[in-house]
């Protein structure tokens, strides 16, 4: 049977471990989206923390009077927030390929309100945004979320985090090189598709001037666009993978930049 005593000392380590869960359940995918009640994060963030209340490592708290401990809190609601920003950039790869998609195939400038990120997306860019959380929800993103940030007190104790920014930086540049890499990967079958109609579409403008290849080539990318984006809906698990990998790797290195 667990037994929760709170004195004013335990009251302040769990204070602390709320703030850091809070701060991460505001902005990691699949908890911090738009469309779940603030009551509901609220309540599954004190269920959370009363659950790693038991377990965590519970050093000495440095600090001295309100001013010391508002610090404190700061630093664990700054920590809580670079993991799950670590974890929320991610999306972008899927968006940015669907922008690129869109832009391609002439459909960049249809857009769609997406309630969860709270802008205006297009339309292969939030095809790919749900379909691509919805697979890595069924490969278990969420419990990974879970035990990340319930595992980081192991790692950053409460109250003693220390932020390296030199390597969040490097952190986040690495992320821009790999978002372009990746992005441009699940681009490419479309480029390549598209690059050929256009060469097909210049000869024939030189062999038959009378046509409107202008009217013409803006039909057909939008058709072989759509063509090969339902011949590459096989691909999509292999790209919720390469995002859920990615996901991974930005947690574990944010992590490494705050102990």
């Amino acid at each position: 049977m667990v037994s929760y005593a709170f004195t004013l000392e335990n009251f302040e380590y769990w204070l602390l471990i709320l703030v850091r869960i809070s701060a991460f359940m505001y902005l990691a995918p699949f908890f911090g989206n738009n469309t779940i009640p603030g009551k509901v994060k609220i309540g599954f963030s004190v269920f959370i923390s009363l659950i790693v209340y038991t377990v965590a490592a519970k050093p000495e708290l440095d600090y001295e009077g309100m001013v010391g401990y508002a610090v404190a809190v700061l630093s664990e609601g700054i920590t809580g927030l670079l993991i799950g920003l670590a974890a929320n950039i991610c999306n972008s790869i899927v968006l940015y390929a669907g922008t690129m998609i869109d832009m391609d195939i002439g459909l960049s400038m249809a857009t769609q309100f997406n309630p969860e990120m709270g802008t205006e997306m297009t339309l292969t860019g939030n095809l790919y945004y749900y379909l691509v959380m919805l697979l890595m929800t069924g490969r278990g993103m969420q419990g990974y979320l879970i035990r990340t940030v319930s595992d980081s007190f192991s790692v950053i104790p409460i109250g003693n985090a220390s932020f390296n920014w030199d390597h969040l930086y490097a952190s986040m540049v690495q992320y821009v090189v790999d978002m372009f890499v990746l992005g441009f990967r699940i681009f490419l079958p479309f480029f390549a598709c598209i690059m050929v109609l256009n060469c097909v579409l210049g000869i024939m403008a030189k062999v038959a001037p009378q046509l409107n290849m202008f009217a013409v080539g803006m039909q057909l990318k939008v058709i072989v666009g759509y063509a090969v984006l339902m011949l590459t809906f096989f691909m999509l698990p292999q790209v919720a993978d390469l995002v859920l990998d990615e996901i991974k790797t930005m947690v574990v290195r944010f992590v490494e930049g705050m102990y």
